[in-house]
């Protein structure tokens, strides 16, 4: 029995689409880790390709082949295979592919050392055609902050809160194959030093006590957080391109206090992350 390929079917409405895939796939994942060599986690997946206006559909089924033949190993030296095949396997001119994913890194107490866990939110975003492939890097960071105000005006303390600064990153090229690599660590490592202190999964009392003096010492607005993490960035000769957002939830305000900056503009959002 032979079964119609509907979707190979001509369509003459005329109309391209810029993206057409499947989106929250979640899947095993392998991406490169400092200190371990490479790290198993689990990734929400969306990948898509551009539908030619002369074409009806894609074949869905095709994106989960791609994805499964390259047994979920996604790093920014694999990604441009993964959007050739799908280029190829979906017949596109160009493809995309986004994944969302928990990182974790084991973190120690600053007076006692004890070691926990801690999980960052991050998203690898590449698009790109046959001789071009955009790729950024998003890691959120969860951090503290006090208030540079409330030190200034009150007679003793000051309301801090926890807040998160997200770093999406486009990286320079090395050579013609190749981005230059910057780790997660990397950029967890430059938010926490650009706020007041950070956020670690386990803490003793003697901990308590020096990270909350250290914020103490620190105070930062979001505007602060957002510059100092640029004034890092800047510095950093393997950085095309950057976007730098900082958000408290304010201890006491019914609002959060917002800050946001990009280089260069806002083109360095070429690609979509839907904020980490």
């Amino acid at each position: 029995m032979i079964l119609e390929d509907v979707q190979s079917r001509e369509d003459t409405r005329g109309i391209a689409l810029e993206q057409v895939g499947v989106s929250g796939i979640r899947y095993p994942l392998v991406v490169l880790d400092r200190a371990h060599a490479k790290q198993e986690t689990v990734g929400e997946f969306s990948l898509y390709v551009l539908l030619p206006a002369t074409v009806k559909g894609a074949h869905m089924s095709r994106f989960v082949e791609v994805l499964t033949d390259h047994s979920g190993e996604v790093t920014m030296h694999t990604l441009p295979k993964i959007l050739d095949d799908l280029r190829t396997r979906l017949g596109s001119d160009r493809a995309a592919v986004t994944v969302r994913f928990p990182y974790f890194v084991e973190r120690a107490a600053p007076v006692t050392g004890a070691r926990a866990l801690m999980d960052y939110e991050c998203v690898f975003a590449a698009e790109g055609g046959d001789d071009d492939v955009a790729f950024s890097l998003t890691v959120r960071v969860p951090v503290t902050s006090v208030c540079p105000c409330s030190k200034a005006i009150s007679d003793y303390g000051a309301h801090n809160q926890r807040g998160h600064i997200t770093i999406t990153l486009h990286s320079r090229d090395k050579d013609i194959a190749t981005k230059e690599l910057v780790w997660i660590e990397e950029l967890i490592e430059v938010a926490e030093q650009s706020a007041s202190a950070p956020v670690l999964p386990l803490v003793k009392r003697p901990d308590e006590r020096h990270l909350t003096m250290l914020a103490f010492d620190n105070p930062v607005f979001v505007e602060d957080m957002v510059r100092n993490v640029v004034e890092r960035l800047s510095d950093d000769p393997r950085v095309q391109a950057y976007s730098v957002e900082a958000v408290n939830d304010e201890s006491i305000h019914n609002h959060a206090a917002f800050a946001r900056t990009s280089f260069p503009g806002r083109a360095s959002d070429a690609i979509e992350t839907n904020d980490a």
